[in-house]
């Protein structure tokens, strides 16, 4: 009698043991294999969708170059100006009107002096092809000549005559201007940016800071964003549904 007391007494204190044992949570769990091939699963697609979408940046490029956008701090400054010029902040397709008229003249010029198609954004960005645009430093036209730089590259700029309102000829001296500033540079970019800072104050940060990496650069807001701001021109031109317009 005195065994089956203890045998049971021994069975409910077992079976109390592995109740406490299921119901206490732990630290430590077994691990659900199901559980972990759905986490692993997820990872897997997540990760695999990240690597498309890297593909897909990596698409983006200046002058037959690819962007740099492994570099994280590019990849944010692009996604910022290309935000900019949506068509959810800029509500206008006057851009694209823009470009539709006068962009063919100005790539079949720039292509008869060798400069890649995408310096066609340079006179969108400058003065969104408007002719009349002056700035309060004197440039003027379609691609934003100062006066000086107009007359060195072929165009009248006087009382009765600006022909950086010229379409035509004021591309003929872009295009010009340039192809003299790549022969000094070797590298579109750094023309690009030259273009809008000027050659020698170019020449004088990369001398100072020993770098021809335009990215590596430390410029001046307005030209540090420059050839952000080219890219960014391209995109929603060339890709305008998949930054919100409907064209």
């Amino acid at each position: 009698m005195i065994k089956k007391k203890i045998l049971c007494t021994g069975t409910i204190l077992s079976l109390l043991l592995l109740s406490r044992l299921y119901s206490t949570p732990h630290g430590d769990p077994i691990e659900d294999p199901y559980k972990k091939s759905l986490i692993e699963y997820a990872e897997r697609k997540a990760e695999e969708k990240r690597n498309s979408k890297a593909f897909e940046d990596n698409l983006i490029s200046f002058a037959e170059e690819d962007f740099p956008l492994e570099d994280q701090r590019v990849k944010r400054r692009l996604d910022k100006y290309l935000s900019r010029l949506s068509f959810k902040r800029h509500q206008s397709y006057r851009l694209h009107r823009q470009a539709e008229k006068h962009l063919p003249q100005i790539t079949e010029i720039l292509k008869s002096y060798d400069i890649p198609e995408d310096f066609k954004y340079i006179p969108l960005v400058e003065s969104g092809l408007d002719p009349r645009i002056l700035s309060h430093k004197g440039a003027g036209g379609y691609w934003q000549f100062m006066p000086a730089t107009a007359r060195l590259y072929g165009l009248k700029v006087n009382g009765s005559v600006d022909e950086r309102r010229n379409l035509i000829k004021s591309t003929h001296a872009a295009a010009k201007y340039l192809k003299s500033l790549y022969n000094k540079f070797g590298d579109w970019t750094l023309v690009a940016a030259a273009y809008n800072v000027g050659e020698g104050s170019l020449q004088s940060s990369m001398r100072r800071q020993k770098e021809n990496n335009y990215f590596k650069l430390s410029l001046n807001a307005e030209t540090a964003s420059y050839v952000y701001k080219l890219v960014s021109m391209k995109e929603i031109i060339e890709k305008p549904e998949k930054y919100g317009y409907s064209i």
